[in-house]
């Protein structure tokens, strides 16, 4: 993989990530940018104890252009954009309109490919793992960063999700804080090495495994499996067999195998409502240990990925229950999610 750094016209941060080390990045952003201007202020809620990200000047971002006007494409034909080269495999940069910014943290765009109109599920295993070793690579740049506590790489699929560019893309987000999800895993990983003297992750997935109902496919280096208590009708958690708090310490095993174990499920999950049905929407979410807090050594990284359409035609939406009181109705028994999800593999 070769890295090349360069800068926006506004003085934002853009690297290239190139499968081949003779590559050459030099082409300039020639768009008459000013400099990105941004309001983001962190505040917490005193009741519930959780941090909200204020950041009106979001509300100017880019929605849903035309797809020749797409800031994700390369530069072409005349037709500035994010990615001044006229083609690149794998580019990342500041965002524009970041939710996180300065001392709030920072926020970053990944494009998995230069391709308008394919998906991640539509990637090479060679391009999948550059987008690892880009994964990789920003978690260990933003941990060197004083400011952000936690890294969290994910991608919102579908227009369903509320995705507003239609090009195949993720984002990076470097909290300044530990966020509310993993501290509950922080404080459940605590009480179950206090209770049994045992590391929770390993103990979920070696159940998993013992009763292989919930299991969707295994090798050598991950497992994936729907959670005995998913939230969402179609949920599947991937986990490294050796468990490490962060992407940077996955093994060569576990780097080799991932492109081919992720692909595959993301195709299934296009398979789950038949021929004929559209992509399925989704969110694919790295739960990665933060840097610096109490219980980081017995944090499992892991992947989440899930759906929010929980039949044919139909949403899952966070009505009441959901959303005023975060209990979580589920509509499809765990169990035949993942029988759904063995039935759809690849021939």
């Amino acid at each position: 993989m070769k890295k090349t750094v360069t800068t926006l016209a506004d003085g934002r941060e853009l690297i290239y990530y190139d499968a081949a080390e003779d590559t050459v990045r030099d082409a300039v952003d020639q768009r008459p940018l000013d400099p990105v201007s941004t309001s983001s202020e962190i505040r917490r809620d005193p009741l519930l104890g959780d941090a909200v990200a204020i950041a009106s000047h979001r509300q100017a971002r880019t929605y849903h252009p035309p797809a020749d006007a797409c800031p994700l494409c390369p530069t072409r034909e005349g037709r500035h954009s994010e990615i001044p080269d006229d083609h690149y495999d794998v580019a990342v940069f500041e965002n524009r309109f970041p939710s996180l910014a300065g001392d709030s943290g920072r926020c970053e765009v990944v494009c998995f490919t230069s391709d308008h109109d394919a998906s991640f599920a539509d990637l090479t295993e060679e391009q999948a793992a550059l987008v690892l070793a880009a994964w990789t690579d920003r978690t260990a740049a933003l941990a060197a960063l004083g400011r952000v506590t936690q890294v969290f790489c994910f991608e919102n699929r579908g227009a369903e999700i509320g995705v507003t560019l239609g090009h195949p893309h993720g984002q990076i987000y470097g909290y300044p804080f530990v966020t509310p999800r993993t501290e509950l895993m922080l404080r459940s990983a605590a009480r179950h090495r206090e209770e049994t003297g045992s590391n929770l992750f390993d103990d979920v997935v070696a159940r998993e495994e013992k009763d292989g109902s919930r299991v969707v496919l295994a090798t050598d280096h991950w497992i994936a499996f729907v959670p005995y208590a998913a939230h969402w009708p179609y949920e599947v958690h991937l986990y490294p067999r050796r468990r490490v708090p962060d992407l940077r310490e996955l093994d060569e095993g576990a780097r080799t195998e991932f492109p081919q174990v992720y692909l595959e499920l993301l195709r299934r999950f296009d398979r789950i409502f038949g021929p004929g049905e559209p992509p399925t929407p989704y969110i694919s979410a790295w739960h990665q240990a933060p840097f610096v807090a109490d219980g980081r050594e017995d944090f499992a990284l892991h992947l989440e990925l899930f759906t929010i359409r929980r039949t044919s035609g139909k949403l899952k939406f966070l009505a009441g229950s959901e959303s005023g009181m975060s209990v979580f109705i589920n509509d499809v028994p765990p169990e035949a999610a993942a029988e759904r999800l063995r039935e759809v593999a690849s021939q």
